[in-house]
């Protein structure tokens, strides 16, 4: 019971002892507790986490008010609360920092109090009354150890579901520059130097290809946290459950949250290890990886104007200098770099949190919550405006490309079948040492007839797989000459 004093405070006791607390929030004495006890970051919990919770906490609810655990009238205050909380309506009672006590003790207490205040609120009580208990009645058959995994990954299938078409239109984005662009011819380049030709919409349609494939793998990762532990208990032996809890709690949040989930073969299993977080932070963190490739390319292929690549020309989207007038820098494949540097940083914080488990339990959830959780939102948010400011809105410099198409030293590979290997490389450093292009000296050399020339070094020829032009008969001549 609490009491309500002058200056609009209440008094709540646990076990510890008694404390007051301002008399209208819906936390209670535990979440106080916590505030004081991690001042850490000033940052509090997604906003999915949240919601995940408030459905885990209905359809815990509704399987123990169906199996007559918990009466109907507080039963239905309670789901009424949940569904409140998942809706958003309470978040700014979520007050607990995202770096914590082990295991999100503090969080989920937190979540029982502010449930078990507005249901009996709905009862008719007061704040602080708790004739909804958070323990006794929203916690019933539940503890932190089974609870925290289940809201965690049901927070991050959630999370994952807004990632998933960004990420296709970053490609459907790529593969609309490659249509765009297949005509035009540009130099190819290995080792940061010239290599032979290649059309610039065939590196666009790869850059589709990688952002594709890390999203298939994103998805098959994803499917490990499909399977929960809900019903567990302390330590997965499923201790003060019922026997029936555990299958209905499962299928009520299946339902309620519109997600394929069931339950864990192996209740220990998802206790002790949380692998399925791991899956996902490491496929988060290959995408960040392809993503940082891409931005890269498109900073050097935009490089310039005048003395870079100038290549491509991205959005001008804000000046880019304090003291260079007219300098437009390429702010989102670096905004594209940063957010995908915080996820690698992210997916390590993960990595050891995950391998911290100890025995029956992994206390080291909460950083794993907070930080995959952030990793998907602002992977999210800045694939977004990657594609619509910067990708979609890429446009060539057609000259530029075919200069370097003509002029890549590179052009001399197409001749090995007809001169061999050796001879075309001297042709190459010819090129290189007098700057005159390989088509030039070849034709000096009359290695080739003109007709042959323009066959065999044509740029357009040389970016898709081509049968050699009578090869061998043409380096027999060759020799006897």
């Amino acid at each position: 019971m609490a009491t309500a004093t002058a200056n609009r405070m209440r008094t709540e006791k646990d076990s510890i002892g008694s404390k007051e607390i301002p008399a209208g929030v819906y936390y209670g004495i535990q979440t106080a507790r916590a505030v004081e006890n991690y001042p850490i970051s000033g940052m509090r919990a997604h906003p999915t986490l949240i919601r995940a919770f408030g459905m885990v906490k209905q359809a815990a609810a509704e399987a123990n008010r169906d199996l007559g655990l918990v009466d109907e009238k507080r039963a239905n205050a309670i789901i009424q609360a949940a569904q409140e909380v998942q809706e958003g309506r309470w978040n700014d009672q979520f007050v607990v920092d995202v770096f914590q006590a082990g295991a999100g003790v503090s969080f989920h207490m937190n979540s029982n109090e502010v449930i078990a205040n507005r249901a009996t609120e709905v009862n008719g009580g007061g704040l602080g009354e708790y004739s909804v208990h958070p323990n006794d009645h929203v916690n019933y058959g539940q503890s932190t150890n089974d609870v925290f995994p289940t809201g965690m990954r049901l927070a991050t299938l959630l999370e994952l579901e807004k990632l998933y078409p960004v990420l296709e239109r970053l490609a459907s984005a790529c593969d609309a520059k490659a249509k765009e662009f297949w005509q035009v011819l540009k130099s190819g380049r290995t080792h940061m130097q010239d290599a032979v030709p290649m059309r610039l919409g065939q590196e666009f349609a790869a850059y589709a290809g990688a952002v594709r494939r890390a999203a298939q793998q994103l998805r098959q990762s994803s499917e490990l946290l499909r399977e929960l532990g809900l019903g567990g208990s302390a330590v997965g032996t499923g201790i003060n459950t019922h026997p029936d809890y555990r299958e209905k709690a499962v299928a009520h949040l299946a339902r309620i949250s519109g997600q394929k989930l069931t339950p864990v073969d192996d209740m220990r299993y998802a206790m002790q290890s949380n692998l399925a977080m791991a899956a996902v932070s490491s496929a988060l963190r290959n995408l960040a990886l392809e993503i940082i490739r891409i931005s890269n390319d498109l900073r050097l292929l935009s490089s310039g104007p005048n003395t870079g690549f100038a290549e491509i020309n991205l959005p001008a989207l804000q000046p880019g200098s304090s003291i260079m007038p007219g300098k437009i820098n390429p702010v989102m494949p670096e905004l594209a770099a940063m957010v995908s540097f915080q996820v690698i940083g992210n997916d390590l914080a993960v990595a050891m949190a995950v391998q911290a488990g100890q025995l029956e339990l992994n206390v080291m959830m909460p950083t794993m919550a907070y930080s995959v959780l952030q990793s998907i939102t602002i992977l999210t948010n800045m694939l977004r405006q990657f594609t619509e400011r910067c990708v979609s809105g890429i446009t060539v410099s057609e000259g530029r490309c075919s200069q370097y198409a003509q002029s890549t030293v590179s052009l001399a590979t197409a001749l090995n079948p007809y001169i061999g290997y050796a001879k075309a490389a001297e042709i190459a450093k010819e090129s290189v040492k007098t700057g005159r292009s390989i088509i030039e000296i070849a034709r000096d050399k009359k290695l080739l007839s003109e007709k042959e020339i323009a066959e065999i070094l044509d740029p357009v020829r040389m970016t898709e797989p081509q049968r050699p032009l009578d090869a061998a008969q043409k380096r027999e001549e060759i020799k006897a000459k």
